[in-house]
């Protein structure tokens, strides 16, 4: 009542500063999370199967890129979990270290949620990471770039350090991982800072996740099946005492000798239309391939 005589009978100018405080003071208040949980039959599915990995301090999902129902599928986790309250924060292959969303509401717009991550579509198209990447920041829960930054790749190939971070039988089957999966195209000479680069990736991303983990909640990280890989990738190089968890995002069958301590499950998913990755390499890497050539995301 006394509120209601002050303003009622206040100058204007005082009536003016008591609205810009009232005003300020709404601005300054947290938004409410914005959860919206995944429906149908195939998010039922994922529900139950991210239910028996948990708990967990990290999850990794290991994707095939080019699998859009892997995107989707990721999409669910992220809202599943956002929706338990179970959601730390959503770490990326797709974005470099040292960018987050941390800074923006959950009403941030999909364009400023992009310029904060620095996105590349061209190498990671938006349309298909979109949904997932959205799905953190409607729920209050910060997006964080882990790749390792273009610009340092050119002294990670050059850093022999990074020979004796994995056993010998996983640097020799990353080894190898690189000439499959350049097509036998690079010249031998740049198998070994190509290693390089992938462990380093793998190394600045289990930093940021034993960074971001929550005691109670799930860090997950979205990337290619080799980093989520128990034996080769990112849980090398995690601290014994976080509790991990890898899922194999598998498009189609899977590889007769595809190793059963890899992973901790896989997720089948329809098998992907087959190209001829080998022409766009042999155009990215022909004969004379330059030395110090940054491999292909993975």
């Amino acid at each position: 009542m006394l509120a209601r005589h002050f303003l009622a009978r206040a100058p204007g100018f005082l009536l003016w500063g008591a609205m810009a405080v009232f005003s300020a003071g709404c601005a300054s208040r947290p938004e409410a999370p914005i959860i919206e949980l995944p429906g149908g039959a195939a998010a039922a599915t994922t529900a139950v199967r991210l239910t028996a990995l948990l708990p967990a301090d990290v999850l990794l999902i290991g994707e095939q890129h080019t699998a859009a129902a892997h995107q989707q599928i990721e999409q669910q986790v992220i809202a599943i979990l956002a929706a338990r309250g179970l959601l730390a924060a959503l770490a990326l292959e797709m974005a470099d270290a040292g960018v987050s969303t941390a800074a923006l509401m959950p009403s941030a717009t999909e364009l400023q949620v992009r310029q904060a991550l620095q996105w590349d579509d061209k190498g990671w198209p938006w349309k298909a990471y979109g949904p997932a990447v959205m799905a953190a920041v409607r729920a209050g829960v910060p997006v964080l770039g882990a790749n390792l930054p273009r610009a340092q790749m050119p002294g990670r190939m050059a850093d022999r350090t990074l020979d004796v971070q994995l056993p010998g039988p996983a640097l020799k089957a990353q080894q190898q991982l690189v000439r499959i999966g350049h097509c036998n195209l690079l010249p031998e000479s740049q198998i070994t800072p190509m290693v390089r680069v992938q462990v380093a990736r793998d190394i600045i991303m289990a930093n940021m996740l034993s960074q971001t983990v929550l005691p109670g909640k799930v860090v997950v990280l979205l990337t290619g099946s080799v980093h989520a890989d128990r034996r080769l990738g990112v849980p090398q190089h995690l601290p014994s005492d976080i509790k991990v968890k890898a899922v194999h995002l598998r498009a189609g069958a899977g590889a007769d000798n595809e190793a059963a301590d890899a992973f901790d499950s896989v997720w089948p998913t329809p098998a992907v239309p087959e190209t001829d990755d080998c022409a766009d390499l042999r155009k990215q890497f022909p004969p004379a391939s330059k030395p110090g050539s940054a491999p292909a995301p993975n």
